[in-house]
């Protein structure tokens, strides 16, 4: 095999390997109509688990959307408004799974 012959494969294969780490497409980001989606679905999870009798004031959860996926944070008084919390999120039209990191306020 030529010199010439062996830079050539080399430098075929070069582009192939990095031709496979490029991306046409950038799945961080989110389009303009994407993001007021995200936003409209957690108004929307706000207020349904601010509506829950049981839940009182939704202030202590946060919620965040990103393309579908709700997530709960924050602290509440039981593990019974914990699921509350969820299954509220879980009813809105639009949510494809909710993430729940809801927790038990600590006695103090």
């Amino acid at each position: 095999m030529t010199l010439s012959r062996i830079l050539g494969a080399t430098m075929v294969v070069a582009a192939l390997a990095l031709s496979a780490c490029a991306t046409d497409r950038d799945d961080s980001r989110r389009t303009a109509g994407q993001f007021s989606g995200d936003a409209a679905l957690t108004a929307k999870v706000k207020t349904a688990i601010a509506s829950d009798a049981g839940l009182g004031s939704a202030a202590a959860i946060n919620v965040n959307t990103y393309r579908g996926v709700v997530q709960l944070s924050g602290f509440v008084n039981s593990e019974e408004q914990i699921q509350r919390a969820a299954a509220a999120a879980r009813s809105v039209e639009g949510v494809r799974t909710v993430e729940n990191n809801l927790r038990v306020k600590p006695a103090s």
